[in-house]
């Protein structure tokens, strides 16, 4: 099975469990559900997903607990779905590992969005046949990507020599080692342990050098769209890249008032110090 259509749901309520499940099989996915935290985290280990919608409020365990285990043998979107909105809460999801949080009640429309943006992007999974340290990225296939032109078929393949130069080699910006091939970053010589929403939103201000970026910017970075195309942009989601970029800082031991790497533009967004 292509594991790139596959989700996991972990809600307690019927109600909202059947509402997801219709949502996502809508889009294509090939859905499992589960009741409970240690239910959840079964399947997901069955079913290697590539989405994971996570309920909060579980009977048995927290979804804050459940994330992290899952964290510790896989590389699936989560998404946070509850009804609580304090702040506190939702750092701690996104510190726990998730990639996204929506609060209940949510509109159908804006979770299939979501869920269409984390889809856009590339997800790192293991290659069995390299060292544990080696990660490939694996584009995710979409059902709308257009059939490659008769030109693109008949062309002769790069030669290898040509295709191993175009490999991006590792940037240094004052002790901050970033390798977008491997998609790893080290500071000081310690490996980062990132998520992939911190990883790319680092890649993005990198991109970008002392260009500032907005949040709004970084929305549609995470969305995967290239270009401003006018999708609305809530509060709420420049709150979640603000919740992103703290963490980011704090991983890598970056002072907001006197910052190494990334400095914060007031009223505007966020840009590399050098």
């Amino acid at each position: 099975m292509d594991n790139s259509r596959v989700a996991v749901i972990i809600e307690d309520d019927q109600d909202i469990r059947e509402l997801v499940s219709v949502i996502l099989n809508q889009s294509g996915f090939d859905v499992h559900t589960a009741s409970s935290g240690a239910e959840g985290v079964e399947a997901v280990k069955a079913n290697n997903p590539a989405i994971v919608t996570l309920d909060l409020g579980l009977p048995d365990i927290d979804g804050f607990e459940v994330a992290r285990r899952i964290r510790l043998f896989s590389d699936a979107y989560i998404i946070m779905l509850t009804g609580r909105a304090d702040e506190m809460d939702t750092l701690l999801g996104l510190e726990t590992g998730a990639d996204d949080y929506l609060t209940k009640p949510f509109r159908p429309r804006e979770l299939r969005a979501r869920i269409s943006a984390m889809m856009r992007r590339p997800r790192i999974t293991a290659d069995a046949s390299h060292t544990p340290d080696t990660v490939k990225i694996v584009p995710v296939p979409l059902p709308s990507l257009r059939t490659p032109s008769l030109q693109t078929l008949v062309e002769p393949p790069v030669p290898a020599a040509a295709s191993t130069d175009a490999a991006p080699s590792p940037q240094n910006y004052d002790g901050l080692i970033f390798d977008s091939g491997h998609r790893s970053a080290k500071v000081d010589g310690n490996e980062l342990e990132l998520t992939r929403s911190e990883f790319d939103l680092l890649h993005a201000l990198i991109d970008s050098g002392r260009q500032v970026r907005t949040k709004s910017d970084l929305v549609r970075r995470l969305r995967g769209e290239e270009y401003d195309v006018g999708s609305f942009i809530s509060d709420s989601d420049e709150r979640t890249i603000e919740v992103h970029m703290a963490n980011l800082r704090r991983k890598m031991g970056d002072n907001p008032r006197n910052p190494r790497w990334i400095k914060t533009v007031r009223g505007v967004g966020y840009r590399l110090v050098h």
